[in-house]
This record gives structure tokens, C-alpha cells and sequence, in this order.
């Protein structure tokens, strides 16, 4: 008679001490979610032309990179193409073989730009250059 009035056994407590694990769980899988999208390669937004042909290059230390405002960074460095060959000469001054240089041009950025780095680039000692592309999807 008085069974109805005692308590449950504990499958109610069960389901109540998971709730907050699940929660926890929860909140970290969001945490790890947004955090890993700020992984990707920090820095400048700009657009680099495609090619069929390109190569993945082992990230070097010296990066020029050309932005579509025209804008030129050296490293990440805000440079004027007046202080380019004496940055650059900096920058290549411990290397024995002057390293390898990476351009990274907008795809807007007017072909003249570039080949004035270049050249520049040139005179500043530096014998190997490369120009990071995007590889295009078949």
C-alpha cells in the first residue's frame, strides 16, 4: 500500500549526473570547433593566381607579399619599395647561398609591381625567387 510513496531506485539520478557532462562535452567540441579555424595561416588576406603547375614549397623565412592596395610586407613588415633592398639585404645577410624568396602577389596587383620587386629583389642579392601561387582544382 504505502510502495507508491517510496522513492525510486537511481535511474533518475543517472540520466541527472550525466546532464552537466554532456554540457561540458558539448562546450568543449564548440570551443575546439571555432579555435581550430584561427589555425589556418595568419596574416594577409590577399588572392593568389592559380596554376595547374604548382608545387607545395616548405615555408621559408623571407615572404614578400604584395597586397591588392598594393601594400608591400616583408615578413609581415610594412615596407615602401624605397626601403625594399635594404630590408631585403637585412633579411639575407646571415644566409650563405641568399636563401629563397617568396612573392606573394594579389592576382589584381598590376604585373609592373611585381617585376619592379623583382628586380629589386635582384639587386638586393638575392638569387633564388619564387611566386607562391594556388594550386587549381581539376
Amino acid at each position: 500500500m504505502f510502495d507508491r510513496f517510496k522513492k525510486k531506485k537511481n535511474s533518475e539520478n543517472v540520466f541527472s549526473t550525466m546532464a552537466p557532462m554532456a554540457d561540458i562535452v558539448f562546450l568543449l567540441l564548440i570551443f575546439f570547433m571555432l579555435t581550430s579555424a584561427f589555425v589556418m595561416e595568419p596574416g594577409i588576406d590577399i588572392n593568389l593566381p592559380r596554376a595547374l603547375t604548382a608545387e607545395d614549397q616548405e615555408r621559408r623565412e623571407v615572404v614578400l607579399t604584395i597586397t591588392g592596395d598594393r601594400t608591400l610586407l616583408l615578413n609581415e613588415d610594412v615596407v615602401s619599395f624605397d626601403e625594399l633592398k635594404n630590408a631585403l639585404e637585412r633579411k639575407f645577410a646571415d644566409a650563405g647561398d641568399k636563401g629563397l624568396l617568396i612573392v606573394r602577389a594579389d592576382e589584381g596587383v598590376p604585373h609592373g609591381l611585381v617585376v619592379r620587386s623583382l628586380d629589386i629583389s635582384r639587386q638586393a642579392g638575392v638569387s633564388q625567387l619564387a611566386i607562391a601561387t594556388e594550386r587549381l582544382q581539376d
